[in-house]
């Protein structure tokens, strides 16, 4: 049986935590392993009980979001964080990403999104809420030199059709179940479309695959 993924949320909210507890619970390939109602105790207790995802508040007392994922990148802690937020704000995204943060989901979406976000990120990737998809491109335009934004001439046909998955917000199990290939296959073509397309960071593979979606 495959291992559950380890689980820490941090909400100041006992009753959004509670249903938060709940949605993710529902799904046997995860499990809560620790809850926090502040971010210093969110802190203490990843380092502590050392989950491979938290899913952090960006507003609580104490220490924000962002402090947290300040102090989880200065101190080298194994753990993937996303952020949870009610705010539609472009700068606080950006400044997110900038902090390596690997999932942004809305609070008023967080029903339908959280569980897969938590997949994703625990597979190593990237997962932003759809309503948000227009900031990751923006991101990109403002950042990326402009020869980053060709070079699908490059890839195979397999790499264009997982490629296309990415952008469709598949996990690269979801992938690998519908090309009808292995995971470790999958995770090869994503390298390989990175190193061809000199995309770096977490982030840049998701980017460069919603930019060019309609071209794929």
């Amino acid at each position: 049986m495959k291992a559950q993924i380890a689980v820490l949320i941090a909400d100041d909210h006992p009753i959004f935590r509670k249903g938060l507890r709940q949605i993710i619970e529902s799904d046997p390939s995860l499990k809560i392993v620790a809850e926090a109602e502040d971010g210093e105790s969110a802190l203490d207790l990843i380092r502590r009980c050392r989950p491979q995802v938290a899913v952090l508040d960006v507003d609580m007392p104490q220490k924000d979001g962002f402090v947290i994922a300040r102090e989880v990148r200065e101190s080298q802690l194994n753990v993937a964080v996303i952020f949870l937020t009610m705010h539609k704000d472009e700068r606080l995204f950006n400044a997110a990403l900038d902090l390596d943060i690997r999932g942004y989901v809305l609070k008023d979406g967080a029903s339908s999104e959280i569980v897969s976000g938590i997949k994703a990120v625990a597979a190593g990737h990237t997962y932003v809420t759809l309503v948000l998809t227009d900031y990751l491109l923006n991101r990109r335009r403002n950042s990326a030199p402009a020869e980053q934004q060709t070079g699908l001439s490059s890839l195979t046909e397999a790499e264009r059709r997982v490629l296309k998955l990415v952008a469709a917000y598949k996990s690269s199990k979801e992938i690998a179940d519908e090309l009808f290939i292995s995971v470790r296959t999958v995770d090869r073509h994503r390298a390989n479309i990175a190193t061809k397309l000199d995309l770096r960071g977490s982030h840049a593979l998701l980017q460069f695959a919603l930019e060019h979606k309609s071209q794929l």
